[in-house]
């Protein structure tokens, strides 16, 4: 029986968080915009590459995952776009998550005509809701973890998350593996997404600059292709696998990541002026998607408020066209 009825409940904070929240957003890319153009995005502003791939959707997969994108065999092209989170344009040195996000192109039954994933190298979010985000975004982490001096108030779960979020070590985007972090529709189950690579290790892995993440990147794509499983995580245990809480990580145990897809970025050389343009005119959002993706939860929610906003605004002040491609012209 599905559990669709019961998965998502909206708290009553959670407009007001969003009222609160998406001004201030907007006023800061205003401001990046005005002390150094071009309008930047909110989150994930520094791009360590935008790379022409394919993802091959399997024709080994068993039918109960036969649902939505992956109903049937076929090899889409999409856009990925890898990157720094933290608002600031900062060194690769300093420690941060670090994004991967695509764009499947071309998918019929989607509005926007395409399907997007938005993944980073952490399995969890490292807010619960959207009355937490806006606190942890307006506020900063410091008010966000310790909001007042009760210690029941006190976001131990999420100090831990952010730590280890934060420690990770990263020389190489294409050697990592990335996670959805919040839940979506699996035609009607929910579900989580992953990106892992085949290959872990690379001679491109130095840390001199400041950017060398980019840097690396280049080097081995320019040597070759790369290749990364793309993954579903079904929910088996709601009371474990909470929707409402993405701060909270599903067992692998309990319900293991099964391969559904190949993504394949091809040898090339992505940095470009041209190349470069794309990837800062893109806009990836969880909501470009089939019915069956629909994504779930208060923060998703919250993303497809702010997230739209943030796109009109950021692309009204850069002059450029909001549109979603349809191939890898540049």
């Amino acid at each position: 029986m599905s559990d669709n009825a019961v998965l998502e409940v909206i708290p009553p904070s959670e407009e007001e968080a969003v009222a609160k929240l998406l001004p201030f957003l907007e006023n800061m890319i205003r401001q990046g915009f005005t002390q150094s153009p071009p309008a930047r995005r909110d989150a994930h502003p520094k791009a360590h590459g935008c790379v022409m791939a394919t993802f091959e959707v399997l024709d080994t997969i068993p039918v109960a995952l036969k649902v939505g994108l992956f109903a049937e065999p076929r090899t889409y092209n999409a856009w990925i776009r890898f990157s720094n989170s933290n608002p600031k344009l900062q060194e690769d040195s300093k420690r941060d998550a670090r994004g991967m996000a695509i764009k499947v192109m071309n998918v019929a039954g989607s509005e926007s005509t395409t399907q997007d994933f938005l993944l980073v190298n952490f399995p969890v979010f490292l807010a619960k809701d959207a009355a937490s985000y806006a606190v942890l975004e307006m506020s900063g982490p410091r008010e966000f973890i310790l909001p007042g001096w009760n210690p029941f108030q006190f976001r131990a779960r999420e100090f831990w998350n952010i730590f280890r979020a934060m420690m990770q070590n990263t020389t190489n985007p294409l050697l990592i593996r990335y996670w959805s972090m919040s839940p979506f529709l699996f035609g009607d189950r929910a579900c989580k997404f992953s990106a892992r690579p085949r290959q872990t290790t690379s001679r491109f892995t130095g840390t001199d600059g400041p950017n060398f993440l980019r840097n690396n990147m280049a080097g081995q794509l320019a040597e070759s292709s790369v290749t990364f499983d793309f993954m579903v995580q079904l929910r088996t245990d709601p009371d474990s696998m909470p929707i409402e809480d993405p701060t909270i990580e599903w067992s692998e145990d309990k319900s293991p990541f099964i391969p559904v897809a190949t993504i394949t970025i091809m040898q090339q050389t992505f940095d470009t002026a041209e190349q470069n343009r794309v990837g800062e005119n893109l806009s990836f959002v969880p909501w470009h998607c089939l019915p069956e993706h629909r994504p779930l939860g208060g923060i998703n929610r919250l993303r497809r408020r702010v997230y739209d906003a943030i796109s009109a605004l950021r692309h009204n002040l850069n002059g450029a066209v909001r549109t979603e491609p349809t191939d890898f012209t540049l």
